[in-house]
């Protein structure tokens, strides 16, 4: 890995015995972020970790490396770079991987390019690999980030309902500092069944828990069925239900979702204290229902807005 790093214009990666996962995210200034809200550590820290979700949600426990792609305004004062970065490498430190490269330039607004590399290994998580008759997992909290984002901004609450200090303080960290669920992926891999294949389902939650519950079922062309009263909330959410719609569809939580064989979600979700169980797939075209058979409304599902 270190040949041609940083001081060339390519890094040299030394073939793995694995096969290789790669992403790009792109984050813009005032659309993925906001310096009115999240200092520039901040935003270091989020920009890598959102990429370290996609590789945990696809199976890779083995983070290896990034490139960042930077435009950055001529009147970018240089200390904010380097808490950019700082941020970058504290999330590095917790999950692992290295810089490797990148580029910069100058631009009106702030833009981030991340591109991470991890092993590819079992099991290959993928949205297209549900089968009916599997259980589908959440491994936490939904909401807090949806949360964290409108008490930021000072956006109106759904409703009058008074918050605890803690939870504020939970989905205020949540939306600026999101932790990806590399513990869970472990947890998975530890306690699946011996007489288990390594099929299974997977994805995160950066887009909602019921866009990626969507996205599931269309990519394996078939039906979830979810029960309301499973889906686990913080123990400080309010009990007013207009809020459940931040937990559905608030996005950027980065818990995984996975839709496994029963005797393996049965046994993450108890080895694994935030792992739940909260519905199943079955056959039919792609769509989602609570249990009731009330068809969810998914097109709300995907309308979720940074800022």
């Amino acid at each position: 890995m270190r040949l041609g790093q940083i001081d060339d214009d390519i890094a040299e990666i030394e073939q793995s015995k694995n096969k290789l996962l790669i992403n790009t995210d792109l984050l813009v200034e005032n659309i993925h972020f906001s310096e009115k809200i999240s200092n520039a550590k901040d935003i270091g820290w989020k920009s890598i970790t959102t990429n370290i979700s996609d590789l945990i949600c696809s199976g890779s426990d083995n983070i290896i490396s990034f490139t960042v792609g930077l435009v950055l305004p001529p009147s970018t004062e240089w200390e904010w770079v380097e808490k950019l970065y700082e941020g970058m490498y504290e999330a590095m430190k917790e999950f692992g991987g290295e810089i490797i490269g990148g580029d910069c330039t100058s631009g009106e607004i702030k833009m981030i390019s991340i591109t991470a590399i991890g092993e590819m290994n079992q099991p290959r998580l993928h949205r297209g690999n549900a089968l009916p008759g599997d259980y589908i997992v959440s491994t936490g909290f939904h909401g807090l980030s949806r949360l964290g984002l409108a008490l930021l901004t000072s956006e109106k609450l759904p409703s009058e309902n008074e918050i605890s200090l803690e939870l504020i303080e939970r989905a205020t960290k949540a939306h600026r500092r999101p932790y990806p669920a590399l513990k869970a992926l472990i947890a998975l891999k530890e306690c699946k069944p011996q007489s288990n294949s390594w099929r299974a389902a997977g994805t995160d939650s950066s887009d909602g828990l019921i866009e990626s519950i969507r996205g599931i079922c269309e990519s394996s062309n078939c039906q979830a069925v979810l029960s309301k009263t499973s889906i686990l909330k913080d123990p400080d959410w309010p009990k007013n239900l207009i809020w459940d719609d931040w937990v559905f569809n608030g996005a950027e939580d980065y818990q995984l979702i996975l839709s496994l064989p029963k005797d393996w979600a049965e046994a993450l979700s108890k080895t694994f204290s935030s792992a739940q169980i909260i519905g199943f797939i079955k056959e039919g075209k792609p769509n989602v229902f609570w249990d009731d058979l009330e068809e969810i409304n998914i097109d709300q599902s995907n309308l979720f807005q940074h800022f």
